[in-house]
């Protein structure tokens, strides 16, 4: 039998340390046991903490023996794990900005629950942002169903930052809006393969956006509204990763890295309704609070 598995709680969680990963999750026990398998495979970054904060219709998907197996294996290697459920849904912009709220770390990554990290991803992420000092870095998620489908016209898009990153102004219509379009499938795997690096090199190249994997210095983050503009969104919305980094863009910099240790699981979506993209909303405030 599967025996019942200790929450934590907040209180016992909250600690003044390197990383604390903080994974939102609904309906995904099986994409959440894969998730948590990747982080409890991690080297180099030792006691980091995990947060889960599940919204199923019904049981957590923590509760899940496969998940649950990961997150007594997660502990058992030293790494605090917090469950938690976040009910009534209030949308994902909330849903992020109450997972940030758990964590006193230093860094935070933000995990979608549909993303498996190969070993020593999350040491890389973290040794490239003290080294670049910037606001967050990222590992854009390969699709490798797409993986014999080479896209050489989103190569072009690709661009290396010389030294550390600087703030940028990034909005729709711009080049640096359509750094974007080398995340899809798996252009960035095609890229790196280009490159050709020797074990243990990465580099960081500028973004617009990125989904699914980034590290946040959390008081950079919280310093450039966190997701605090969730009031402002209704429930039904996306993009709400966008908007955050745009911000945090614009006041600190940023940058993806380069490998990417984040493989995308492809599971179909659980955010079905998207009447509403949170960063042009974001964007519309702050256009509109400009003096005339």
């Amino acid at each position: 039998m599967n025996r019942p598995l200790d929450p934590g709680t907040p209180e016992r969680f909250r600690a003044d340390r390197l990383v604390d990963v903080l994974i939102p999750t609904r309906n995904r026990p099986a994409e959440l046991a894969v998730t948590l398998s990747g982080l409890a495979a991690q080297e180099g970054v030792p006691g980091f903490g995990v947060v889960v904060s599940d919204q199923s219709d019904g049981e957590p998907a923590f509760a899940h023996p496969a998940a649950a197996t990961m997150v007594r294996a997660l502990r058992h290697r030293g790494h605090p794990v917090l469950l938690t459920r976040r009910l009534p849904r209030r949308g994902l912009a909330e849903h992020r900005a109450y997972l940030l709220a758990t964590s006193a770390a230093r860094y935070v990554l933000c995990l979608d629950d549909d993303v498996w990290l190969e070993p020593g991803a999350l040491h890389r992420l973290v040794t490239a942002l003290t080294e670049l000092g910037c606001g967050f870095v990222g590992n854009a998620v390969h699709g490798l169903s797409y993986v014999d489908d080479v896209r050489p016209e989103s190569h072009v898009h690709y661009e290396e930052w010389q030294g550390r990153p600087v703030p940028e102004r990034v909005r729709p219509g711009t080049p640096e809006w359509d750094r974007a379009q080398i995340h899809p499938a798996a252009n960035l795997l095609h890229v790196t393969q280009k490159l050709a690096l020797p074990p243990g090199a990465w580099r960081a190249y500028k973004v617009s956006w990125i989904g699914g994997c980034v590290l946040y210095d959390r008081e950079k983050l919280v310093d450039s509204g966190g997701f605090d503009f969730w009031r402002r969104v209704q429930e039904k919305h996306q993009g709400e990763d966008v908007a955050a980094q745009l911000a945090v863009l614009e006041r600190h910099g940023g940058a993806g890295v380069l490998p990417s240790g984040a493989y995308h699981l492809e599971s179909p979506t659980t955010v079905t309704d998207r009447d509403v993209e949170a960063w042009e909303v974001v964007l519309a405030d702050e256009d509109a609070a400009q003096p005339a």
